[in-house]
């Protein structure tokens, strides 16, 4: 199953929610005469410079208020942007990308917003150096990402440089808002933001009581013969638990493979997700998708078996509703409800 690695951690309602969106956008971005006066915005935002941010590779020491940000990783950019910081720069993502060249809803917010789209360039293991030195950056941003200390090293040299707090590809979503607030001088608008996410989730929810009770499992393939199942913790499935769904128990019984939010547990076991009414997954193409739910041990699933399947081959889908931040929910919320209905339905729920 193509693009795994790169949504997963260790490597990776409708108009309510877009004007939620919208709300969110202008109210963190439209702070008039506090734009222009760094220190006033900082104040009312509840940030003050100097700021020196810990991670695990170093720490970086902000100065001032930056203006030109770099982000590497995923969700960075998303935040800044509803922040009132349209990157100058962001790592490129081809795989999730809509005809723009560019995921959907950045396309979409910084439009909204009237700035220029930032520039992209090459990340993950071949990270393009030379084109973030060009953007000349004040800060670079990448909490959620899998730089290595190496990378690091040549990025602080470059600007400060933020990554993440523990492991690569393990800061929680909410973490992850909070850190670039304060990179950003911003932590009262971050704070904002989780408390509207969390409503936007709740809101829709509150819309879906049926939901309650119905059990999911979240699994995967990396091809025949596989399977493995998201844990409880992972974005994806705190997406779709926020919704009001109930991770089916025996997930937690599975021991999780060390340094991610998942478990592989072999085509073999299978059956023991015999109580899940639902099974979330994801796949690149019908082809795919046919070759994987051919196997007779994974079609017997009785989920899989019914066509109890929330499952999608839009890749620009699959990323969004893997990744919690203030641009993806209201995105995927319009279009997660309608595709979850229909598999609840087919489940006879």
């Amino acid at each position: 199953m193509l693009g795994f690695t790169r949504v997963r951690r260790h490597t990776l309602a409708a108009s309510a929610t877009a004007v939620a969106l919208a709300l969110a956008l202008g109210g963190c971005s439209s702070d008039g005469d506090s734009d222009k006066d760094p220190a006033k915005s900082s104040a009312k935002s509840g940030g003050a410079f100097p700021v020196s941010i810990k991670s695990s590779l170093g720490t970086a020491k902000i100065e001032d208020r930056p203006e030109r940000v770099v982000t590497l990783g995923q969700g960075s950019a998303e935040t800044a942007i509803a922040l009132g910081h349209t990157p100058v720069g962001i790592e490129s993502y081809e795989w999730g990308s809509d005809k723009s060249g560019y995921l959907p809803w950045i396309n979409e917010a910084v439009k909204k917003s009237g700035d220029k789209l930032p520039k992209q360039f090459t990340g993950g293991e071949d990270i393009d150096f030379e084109a973030i030195t060009e953007l000349e950056p004040d800060v670079i941003l990448a909490p959620w990402s899998g730089i290595t200390q190496k990378q690091y090293d040549i990025l602080k040299d470059i600007a400060p440089t933020v990554a993440y707090p523990d492991k690569a590809w393990s800061t929680d979503w909410d973490q992850q808002i909070d850190i670039i607030g304060k990179a950003l001088g911003r932590t009262e608008d971050a704070s904002g933001l989780k408390t509207t996410i969390e409503k936007q989730l709740a809101d829709a929810a509150a819309t879906r009581p049926n939901y309650k009770n119905v059990t999911f499992s979240y699994v995967y393939t990396s091809g025949p013969g596989t399977l493995g199942v998201f844990k409880p913790g992972e974005q994806r499935v705190k997406m779709v638990s926020s919704l009001g769904l109930t991770v089916d128990p025996v997930v937690n019984t599975f021991k999780e493979t060390e340094g991610t939010d998942s478990a592989l547990i072999g085509l073999e076991n299978a059956e023991k997700l015999k109580d899940s009414d639902l099974v979330f997954t994801f796949y690149t193409d019908d082809k795919t998708r046919k070759e994987i739910e051919g196997q007779p041990l994974y079609g017997a699933i009785p989920a899989v078996k019914k066509g109890a399947v929330v499952a999608s081959d839009d890749n620009s889908f699959v990323t969004a509703s893997s990744i919690i931040n203030p641009l993806t929910v209201p995105w995927t919320i319009e279009r997660y409800l309608p595709i979850i209905d229909k598999a609840v339905a087919t489940a006879g729920k």
